[in-house]
């Protein structure tokens, strides 16, 4: 009995060895503010790319995102080498990033404790043993495909959506609704109006913390090329002013798209990339991620 107990013990004691290590790295402080974003010098008014070198050395880059706490960056690769859609983070961890792994997180969209993250019409929660599985974000995401949601700080989402059958047409309309938060329940979807949703393949909204703008990204007649990335104020009285086309410092004959600010509000980043006809017929998207001064935004704003 004596030998039985203290084998319990010496395990218990190294389950809580290995415990307390797992977290003593994921409670390690923050990247400063000069590695905060891989040791990358903070751009300007111009766009710059991200961090080429380390997440889209090849032109492969779909999409990212930094997490909250600034200690993971999660983005994905298709096309090339990479047949799937393949998922990938980058932890920083003992005060310097790692190397890039995969990640079982898909377009993850964190909430702002960082502890809920979203995927399309689902969520996830962070528990003490890692994160639930996927839950259906029910009524009135879940009978559309939803690519991009964001959320307000008084909980109201901002979603785009397909119908299931509208990737196989040329040319997807697509639209941003919104949904508030009324007696503890999310109200039916509101469709938002002419000013948001005009054009095609309107995609991606970011609205800000305070509700004050809306980002996203459509095709438009008087676009650049491709989708652009398009801003619309929210007037005093509730309703939204007219779509600004963010101008070509950020929009060009490529296409732009999922564009979003920091939590911290210091930069915009989105993506900027084109589909290239390969020697077989097939089409490979080429991307990479691009990120400027959030100022940008301000400076749009109608006075």
């Amino acid at each position: 009995m004596k030998i039985t107990k203290l084998i319990i013990l010496i395990f218990t004691i190294s389950l809580n060895t290995v415990y307390a290590q797992e977290n003593s790295a994921n409670d390690a402080s923050p990247p400063t503010l000069e590695d905060r974003y891989f040791g990358e010098k903070p751009p300007r008014l111009i766009p710059k790319v991200f961090a080429p070198n380390i997440v889209s050395p090849e032109g492969l880059f779909e999409g990212g995102r930094l997490s909250p706490d600034k200690k993971s960056y999660y983005f994905t690769r298709k096309n090339g080498k990479y047949k799937e859609r393949t998922f990938f983070v980058i932890r920083y961890e003992n005060g310097s990033w790692g190397n890039e792994s995969e990640t079982e997180l898909k377009w993850p969209r964190f909430s702002k404790a960082g502890d809920t993250l979203y995927g399309g019409n689902k969520y996830r929660i962070r528990t003490d043993t890692g994160w639930s599985e996927y839950k259906s974000l029910g009524p009135p995401f879940s009978d559309k495909h939803i690519m991009g949601i964001s959320f307000s700080d008084k909980g109201t989402s901002y979603f785009d959506e397909f119908g299931f059958d509208q990737f196989k047409k040329p040319d997807t309309i697509g639209a941003i609704s919104y949904s508030r938060i009324i007696d503890g329940k999310y109200e039916p979807r509101q469709k938002m109006g002419k000013e948001i949703n005009t054009g095609t393949w309107i995609a991606h909204p970011h609205i800000a913390p305070d509700e004050s703008y809306l980002i996203w990204d459509v095709r438009r007649e008087d676009g650049y090329g491709g989708s652009d990335l398009y801003v619309s104020f929210q007037a005093k009285d509730g309703s939204w002013l007219p779509a600004i086309n963010m101008g070509a410092q950020i929009n060009t004959e490529l296409s732009e798209s999922s564009g979003h600010v920091t939590d911290d509000g210091k930069y915009l980043f989105f993506s900027r990339g084109a589909w290239e006809v390969k020697e077989d017929g097939s089409e490979n998207w080429v991307g990479k991620p691009y990120w400027v001064d959030a100022q940008i935004i301000e400076n749009l704003r109608p006075k």
